[in-house]
């Protein structure tokens, strides 16, 4: 069974991606920040991890950098509210493998 990781300190993220992806043949699993998703990373090993960019504690961007310093082959797709051009292209130039804007299209992601 593969597994998505979802990395955001905001409770209800975790429980709409759970929602959504209800009976698919996926496990789910959860960080509320990037520490903890990097804890997570290193047991579970994901197929796919979906980060927030703002969150407290270290950044997004800043769990990005550590992530792939450890796991450079790692898929990671990058979400936020708060998009701007500049952290599309840094997060990019890190190494996600796209970058979606909340609240995301569904059938996209």
């Amino acid at each position: 069974m593969e597994k998505i990781l979802i990395i955001d300190d905001e409770q209800d993220v975790h429980y709409s991606f759970k929602r959504l992806l209800d009976g698919e043949p996926l496990s789910v699993l959860t960080a509320a920040s990037g520490e903890e998703g990097l804890r997570v990373i290193a047991k579970e090993n994901p197929d796919v991890v979906i980060m927030d960019v703002r969150m407290g504690g270290i950044s997004g961007l800043e769990t990005l950098k550590r992530l792939r310093a450890a796991h450079p082959k790692q898929i990671v797709v990058m979400m936020t509210a708060y998009g701007t051009t500049q952290t599309a292209i840094e997060a990019m130039k890190l190494g996600a493998y796209d970058y979606v804007l909340k609240p995301f299209d569904v059938p996209k992601l």
